[in-house]
């Protein structure tokens, strides 16, 4: 079978698969270290009402961070994979519509969580 000129040579596949995963893994590296920042500079705060509330707005956005860049990484491999540009622009579709729906979903409930920390923090003493 001859290659269309669409098709994704086998080679390429496989140098963009690497990539990927070199890609993946500096980036674990780097939220791994992030995360252990965030909590040393969480535990260095004094306790109070304010950052006990916000804590868990602030680990609520940096999972959602986290997700939304490993369904990144998730594309980038099935992408790496795909053999002609049908299959990826395929692949970009479906990913962009369900990347949507799931930024409105994590936007309402982040501000759901902000709300809820505003709420506590302002609420009369008494």
């Amino acid at each position: 079978m001859t290659q269309t000129p669409f098709e994704m040579p086998k080679e390429l596949r496989e140098i963009a698969e690497k990539n990927v995963a070199q890609a993946e893994a500096a980036y674990k590296q780097f939220t791994d270290a992030m995360t252990q920042a965030m909590g040393m500079w969480t535990k260095s705060l004094p306790a109070n009402e304010v950052t006990n509330s916000f804590k868990s707005v602030q680990e609520r956005a940096a999972a959602y961070a986290k997700k939304n860049a490993e369904a990144g990484f998730a594309l980038a491999a099935e992408i790496a994979k795909a053999k002609d540009m049908q299959e990826v622009i395929a692949l970009q579709t479906r990913f962009a519509q369900a990347q949507m729906q799931t930024y409105a979903q994590q936007t309402q409930d982040l501000g759901r969580v902000m709300t809820e920390a505003m709420q506590t923090t302002l609420k009369p003493k008494g």
